[in-house]
Formats: C-alpha cells, structure tokens, sequence
C-alpha cells in the first residue's frame, strides 16, 4: 500500500491508526472550538494523530425541516480556525461539484458522502482539487466496487484516496456491517478506515430523523481494529442529546478518551501479532 500525507500525518502508519473525529455538522464555533480542544488534548496524552471531522452544511436530511447548517461560509472558516490554531488536518464533505472550490479553500481532505460514491462527475472533481480524498462507502454497494469510484479520484493524477466502511443498508431503517467488506476494500491498495458511529445509524427510523444503537460503537469498533483497518472515524459531541442532528449515534465528549485508548492498545497489539 503506497504511503501518503495529509498535513503532518502519514498514512497508513504501522504504528498508529489514523483517527477521524468532530460533530456530525458545525452547529456553532464554540461547539467546534470544545470538541478540538479535547481533541487537542487527548492527542497530546495519548500520541495519536487526529483529522477534525464537522460538514459545514448538511445536504443529505431525512426531512426537509431538519436543520442543515449555520452558514456555509460562517462553517468553513470555523474548520479554517481549527486547522490553523489547533495544528489539526481538517475535513468535510461536499455534495456537487460546485461545493468543491469553495470547501477546497478552508480544508485539507474533501469527503464524498455515502449516498453519492457513485457521482463521477464529483468524484473527478474532488480528485482534481489535488487534496486528499475520502470516500464513503455507499449503504448500497459492495466493498469491492469501491475500488472504481477510487480510481475515478486516481485517473485525475490524485492518489491520496481513502475508503470508508458505513454499513450496509439491512432492509428498512436499519444497517448491517459486513467485516469481510474490510479486507475487500483493503485489496484495492487504497487505506481502508470503519465510520463507527454512523454503522449504527437507524435510518429514518425516528420520526423524520435517524435513530441509532450508540452503545455498540465500541465493540464494532473493537471489531474493525481486529480486523486490521487503517484508521476510524467518529462523530462526536460534547452533549447528543441537544445535537442538532446524528444525536442518536454521537459519542459524548467526556467518553471519546477512554474509548481511543482501548482501541489504540488494541491496535498496537494486533499489529504486533502481525510481526510475528
């Protein structure tokens, strides 16, 4: 697997997994400024390295009501602060191509949400923006289709390319994750990361809104690192009860910690036996 950097981060590191975490959407500075700091901290405590996760508007609501942003602008500059004051890499997702110049001024990788893996034209032009690139794996695609929506990203001269496992659609309002999908996608060549939070999504279970099955982050996580992923991706929030969207499977603030270190050693011990 060919080695590449985002900022100061090099990935995929033996020795540490790449971790991507931040509120499902930038509800206000001072939310964003909270998470980063404990971010910060945790990082200084326990060595890991961080992307700060927040979208800067949402696109994809169950309903039309749901709240989508505070401005798109206003949002992007909140993720610029981060990146600047915090020494942090940081990413968010675009929706058409349109988005991409604009998102592509404030952050350092440009996401691809689940729903739309399959847009070429957004795919090339994420790609032709020469930052990194996530893609999410779609609820309706098999992991080793991936490999062609990566080489769509590829085929514009851009190899900084990541995929993402998020569950796969289980019938109605509910999502399954299949393990084998990871070692699947890590054929392709491209570093494979598991979405722990947003696998346990209930979707649009909950009256116009997702619900979700929070207290199974940790083991399914647990599960991916044993299953040899390059890195994971958490939304997180310092109170879900009052976040303005993805507050059923947002990690509390106060917990991310604990929950880090566990899979940090669990990681180092899975790489060890790989040494062997």
């Amino acid at each position: 697997m060919e080695k590449f950097s985002i900022g100061s981060l090099s990935l995929p590191d033996d020795n540490m997994p790449l971790f991507i975490a931040g509120p499902c959407l930038i509800e206000s500075r001072a939310m964003a400024l909270q998470t980063a700091d404990e971010l910060q901290r945790i990082s200084r405590e326990q060595g890991v390295h961080f992307i700060f996760k927040g979208s800067y508007r949402k696109a994809n609501r169950t309903s039309g009501r749901s709240f989508t942003g505070i401005g798109d602008i206003e949002a992007l500059e909140v993720l610029a602060e981060i990146r600047q004051d915090y020494g942090m890499p940081v990413i968010t997702d675009v929706h058409e191509t349109k988005e991409v110049a604009l998102a592509a001024r404030y952050v350092d990788v440009l996401q691809i949400p689940a729903f739309l893996c399959r847009q070429t034209e957004l795919l090339v032009a994420a790609g032709e923006s020469g930052l990194a690139v996530n893609i999410k794996k779609g609820q309706f695609m098999a992991p080793e289709d991936m490999a062609l929506a990566a080489a769509k990203v590829v085929e514009t001269g851009n190899k900084r390319v990541m995929l993402t496992e998020r569950g796969s659609s289980f019938g109605y309002h509910n999502l399954v994750v299949d393990f084998r999908g990871l070692a699947k996608m890590a054929e392709s060549g491209y570093p494979v990361l598991y979405d722990a939070t947003h696998s346990l999504q209930l979707p649009a279970a909950g009256q116009g809104v997702s619900g979700g099955e929070r207290q199974y982050v940790l083991p399914l996580a647990r599960a991916a690192v044993a299953a040899g992923v390059n890195g994971l991706f958490f939304e997180i929030h310092p109170d879900p009860s009052k976040a303005l969207s993805d507050a059923a499977t947002q990690i509390p603030l106060a917990d991310f910690s604990t929950m880090v270190k566990q899979l940090l050693h669990l990681y180092r011990c899975v790489h060890a036996l790989h040494s062997l």
